[in-house]
């Protein structure tokens, strides 16, 4: 093994082991909020809603979601976070917001995935999510984003940060750029499934031109028909567009620049981390 790539692993290893410590509670109360938000998310298909029932946002999810995510910060926080990570932090998300602005908007996050994805690679799952949470709400105060879909979409990106550093720590060099930028496109595209359907059961009525067949979500129907009405209005309005475009966008970008911001992060993450054995 090369010394560059000696010291690539040891700088992996190290971010793994202690940017944002998970203790085995933390990471129980992690995979609850993951599951209870995920229920939240997709309440409408696993509730019986009677026909001509009137269909209101979920105001007490909406309630919810925000303490779910601060139940989860704060037990995450209880295995120590040094001071350099939280500076960290706070540096790549407010890059983060400002790649949001200066990306497509209302079209997507996908430069804010690229780094995102990154980080959540070098310093683990818990330092992933958290950053994640953090990038939206910054970015939703910069671009005046704040609004019923934001817990939403800072529970999403957390999601996808925390999977990029569940991601096998094995690969490295193309094998790890070709893994990353796969799940970048598979990030991408469950992120927009996800969102759309957090706003798809209240657009009731709605035509499509050109779609046969219904888009809109229908109390009382079965499953399986909303199943399908769902995914004729996500794959028109959003799969085969925007989310498409984050995609692309984001697998590029992991495999042009990749390497460059995996290593200078992996040098930060030596210079920031404290070695669990030290506490």
């Amino acid at each position: 093994m090369s010394a560059d790539a000696s010291s690539r692993a040891v700088g992996s290893a190290l971010a793994q082991r202690v940017a944002v410590p998970l203790t085995r509670r933390s990471a129980a109360v992690l995979g609850v909020a993951s599951l209870g938000g995920l229920m939240m998310l997709c309440w409408p298909l696993l509730t019986r809603v009677e026909a001509g029932t009137r269909i209101d946002p979920p105001f007490l999810f909406l309630a919810l979601i925000p303490i779910v995510i601060a139940v989860v910060l704060a037990e995450i926080s209880q295995g120590g976070i040094d001071s350099r990570v939280l500076a960290l932090l706070g540096v790549l998300a407010a890059v983060n917001a400002l790649l949001r602005v200066l990306s497509a908007g209302s079209g997507g996050v996908e430069l804010v995935f690229f780094l995102l994805i990154l980080a959540g690679r070098v310093f683990g799952a818990g330092f992933g999510f958290v950053l994640g949470v953090l990038s939206l709400f910054a970015s939703a105060l910069l671009t005046a984003g704040v609004g019923p879909w934001l817990p939403f979409q800072m529970l999403c990106a957390a999601w996808v940060g925390m999977g990029a550093g569940l991601l096998p720590r094995r690969p490295t060099g193309r094998a790890e750029l070709a893994m990353l930028a796969v799940y970048g496109v598979l990030a991408s595209y469950a992120y927009g499934l996800l969102m759309n359907l957090s706003g798809w059961p209240f657009l009731l009525g709605i035509a499509v031109p050109g779609v046969e067949g219904n888009v809109a979500y229908l109390p009382g129907a079965p499953m399986t028909e909303n199943l399908l009405a769902f995914a004729r209005y996500t794959l028109v309005t959003s799969t085969s567009s925007f989310d498409t475009g984050r995609a692309i966008t984001t697998a590029l970008a992991i495999a042009i620049i990749g390497p460059a911001v995996l290593a200078t992060l992996r040098r930060a993450s030596r210079r920031a981390l404290i070695v669990g054995e030290s506490r």
